[in-house]
């Protein structure tokens, strides 16, 4: 294995790639008595369209999060149940991008960190234990469907992308659910299940060598060549829709405002776009900004408002969300304090201010070690090192704030998405 140091952060890791293509890396941490390991999947809701050996497929909306269920099936029983067994914390997710499986402990980490090598070694579901999982799926689908944080986005997404699959909730929908088989999750844990298009990160006080051995006999797939994906047709970044509206059982309207935004295909420049993105959102909107301060004063937002920005291949945003009883003069007074942020100039020493404070909180994350494993298996996966995010920092101006707010916050791109109450009788 080959260490990487990064001094500046008094950091390092060890990696290596196996033969069958699956990239390892080992986070030490001595001294401590946690352990946790990570296994990403660069496979997500999203991904329902690709072409593998010459051959196009598009499968039902929801596999990628069907299939997260269905791994926990062991040939010898259940991997939760084996988790709990070994004194684990096991734990899995679902995104518009990835997929990934994990758990923590501090003892008993070998049995551990085989029983999850076994859920991602060889899939073992039948027809049956498929579709009894569908009346599951299917009770979590309407949860969301019910939960108004989750219709606020989706809807706000909705109405934002013409064509690409970030517009399709990531479990699917009950319809689409009812498509799925067994063949089906086969197919598609054989095309993006494979080690090549996966990556293992394990951060504690552990023998690197020793986890790579590991990995290496309890994982014997062989290499196998990647999909290629398909968003969908290339859109514009205008919104033919600029408002949508739901009601539903809350007590006061909730709101997103989202503009959208172009995001490079990945590397360097992509990690960038976010430290950038996220900047202009804290200049414009953050908590010490006079913005956040005005609309504070005037009932406008309360202390759940928050803004960001947001990213999965192909598709771009940054969003101010909270509850307010006026949503439509907050999108107003965000375009127009935009608009005068432009034609006054922005502030040198609140920019600096805050790209010191934004760059304090991800060396902060460093203690996290869910944070750590997330965020270099998502760089790994957009082609950058985690690790590089001090000089990207270094790199961003604030002219390259400037020209993003410019280029971003315009009507033509903004879609307002609110959830309404619903009117007494």
């Amino acid at each position: 294995m080959r260490i990487v140091e990064a001094p500046r952060l008094g950091e390092c890791y060890w990696e290596e790639k196996l033969e069958n293509g699956l990239t390892i890396r080992v986070v030490p941490k001595p001294g401590f008595a946690r352990k946790y390991a990570f296994i990403a999947v660069d496979y997500g809701s999203i991904d329902t369209s690709f072409t593998l050996n010459g051959a196009r497929v598009r499968t039902p909306d929801g596999v990628a999060h069907y299939l997260e269920h269905k791994m926990f099936d062991l040939k010898d029983g259940d991997a939760t149940e084996r988790f709990a067994a070994g004194g684990a914390s096991p734990n899995a997710f679902t995104s518009y991008d990835m997929t990934a499986y994990y758990f923590s402990c501090t003892d008993r980490f070998e049995e551990n960190f085989h029983t999850l090598l076994d859920m991602i070694a060889e899939p073992w579901f039948t027809e049956a234990s498929v579709n009894k999982e569908r009346d599951i799926i299917g009770q979590e689908i309407r949860m969301y469907e019910d939960s108004p944080d989750s219709k606020l986005y989706e809807n706000l997404f909705s109405a934002m992308f013409r064509h690409h699959p970030v517009r399709v909730p990531i479990a699917g929908t009950v319809e689409s659910i009812a498509e799925i088989t067994a063949e089906t999750l086969n197919d598609c844990f054989r095309t993006f299940y494979a080690p090549s298009n996966m990556m293992l990160c394990v951060v504690g006080d552990v023998e690197p060598e020793q986890i790579a051995a590991w990995t290496e006999a309890r994982l014997r797939r062989e290499c196998a060549p990647r999909p290629v994906r398909d968003y969908g047709p290339k859109e514009t970044l205008d919104c033919e829709r600029h408002e949508i509206r739901e009601a539903m059982e809350v007590s006061m309207p909730m709101f997103a405002i989202g503009f959208r935004c172009a995001v490079p295909e990945g590397g360097r420049e992509s990690m960038k776009r976010e430290i950038v993105g996220d900047l202009a959102c804290e200049l414009l909107a953050g908590e010490s900004s006079a913005l956040y301060q005005s609309l504070y004063e005037k009932n406008l937002i309360d202390s759940d408002f928050s803004a960001g920005f947001e990213c999965v291949k192909g598709a771009g945003l940054i969003s101010f969300s909270g509850d307010s009883q006026s949503p439509e003069l907050v999108r107003q007074a965000i375009l127009a304090e935009c608009g005068r942020m432009l034609e006054q100039g922005l502030d040198e020493a609140a920019f600096r201010r805050l790209k010191k404070s934004a760059m304090g909180r991800r060396i902060r994350d460093l203690d996290s070690f869910e944070s750590i494993c997330v965020r270099m298996c998502t760089n790994f996966f957009d082609g950058v090192d985690y690790y590089d995010f001090p000089s990207v920092y270094e790199e961003i101006s604030l002219e390259d704030v400037r020209a993003f707010l410019e280029e971003t916050v315009r009507e033509e791109r903004l879609v307002l998405s609110i959830i309404e109450p619903k009117e007494q009788n």
